[in-house]
């Protein structure tokens, strides 16, 4: 008994390993890293990243988002208009079927409007981020202030 309990474990040991502390999941979406960059002095906004994971055959879509830190967050894009780089709102952000969407600094985000408590914007702070799908429902997510933007760990991560 204790041979084959010690045989699972052993099994178990690399998909409990794999999965990052940092991952949440609704239905067929994982969503994972959720990030923001420590608030600076003065600005009046801040953004939060993450990326989606669709492992089903049907898409769904990131309807919104919200968090008691907040007044207001909208869902937003960077799109080049002529020369210049643009920031607009969107209604809503399609996750395909079978892959991913990655919201990151001059990509998709969530751009958080009145921040009502600054101090939670600090390196190593966490605050949550509820998002509403429209297959998933709503997840609520952890998201890590970091003084110094994740990049280069991220891509090397999603490079393997």
């Amino acid at each position: 008994m204790l041979k084959s309990s010690l045989l699972l474990a052993a099994l178990l040991l690399p998909v409990f390993s794999a999965a990052n502390a940092e991952d949440y999941k609704a239905g067929d979406l994982l969503v994972s890293d959720p990030w923001s960059q420590e608030l600076p002095p003065n600005a009046p906004t801040v953004a939060a990243y993450f990326v989606i994971h669709n492992t089903g055959a049907t898409p769904d879509r990131l309807l919104s988002a919200d968090t008691p830190l907040a007044e207001t967050a909208q869902l937003h894009e960077h799109v080049m208009q002529g020369d210049l780089m643009k920031m607009q709102q969107v209604p809503s952000v399609a996750v395909p079927a079978k892959g991913e969407l990655t919201f990151a600094p001059m990509a998709y985000h969530v751009m958080l409007l009145g921040i009502k408590d600054r101090s939670l914007l600090a390196d190593g702070k966490q605050f949550p981020l509820t998002l509403t799908f429209e297959k998933a429902g709503k997840l609520e997510v952890e998201v890590s202030v970091q003084k110094v933007p994740p990049m280069a760990a991220h891509a090397h991560k999603h490079a393997q």
